[in-house]
């Protein structure tokens, strides 16, 4: 049974849940339409300010890819670096872009990790980050009392301790975008 688009919940936002397939053609997308015609054009994404890319929102690695290839300089070597220690450290992670970021997430346990481009450096937040050992060093201000992040700067990725959170953060349950 097809949905009406007001009805359709995208893929990303129910990794705890039902999820209609990404393969579906019957419900549209607009923000989808738009990046197929930036990949058809050769297009480049913009870059919003601190030189965060401006990517679609889509599920998949692909949109993540895309977010990483975008971003500028020193900081698309953190991207890589990051993706890649995601991928290793936790087995079938599930990946989408949501606010032009890119979200980490375990299928069932919901969304783990982003992170964005700023001028000076690289946020990685941890949603569930306040349990995390040892917690990572910033607190979120605001209604999420649980973020923790830590701000990578060029030169200054520790990727052992990067990798331990990960993994913690992936074992435990997550954040759903609903």
């Amino acid at each position: 049974m097809a949905l009406p688009h007001s009805a359709a919940i995208p893929s990303c936002v129910g990794i705890v849940g039902w999820l209609p397939s990404p393969e579906r053609q019957d419900i549209e997308d607009p923000a989808i339409d738009q990046d197929n015609e930036a990949q058809r054009t050769g297009s480049k994404p913009v870059l919003l300010s601190g030189g965060n890319p401006q990517i679609a929102k889509a599920d998949g690695d692909a949109p993540v890819q895309a977010y990483i290839a975008a971003m500028p300089e020193w900081k698309r070597d953190i991207g890589r670096r990051l993706d890649a220690l995601v991928v290793a450290t936790v087995p079938g992670v599930r990946k989408c872009v949501r606010w032009n970021s890119p979200f980490y997430g375990v299928e069932g346990q919901g969304w783990f990790l982003s992170y964005h481009v700023f001028a000076r450096y690289v946020r990685v937040t941890f949603f569930k980050g306040s349990s995390l050992h040892p917690m990572p060093p910033r607190v979120g201000k605001g209604k999420d009392q649980d973020s923790r992040w830590v701000d990578i700067q060029e030169d200054d990725f520790d990727e052992e301790q990067m990798a331990h959170w990960i993994a913690q953060a992936a074992s435990i349950p997550g954040w759903d975008l609903r």
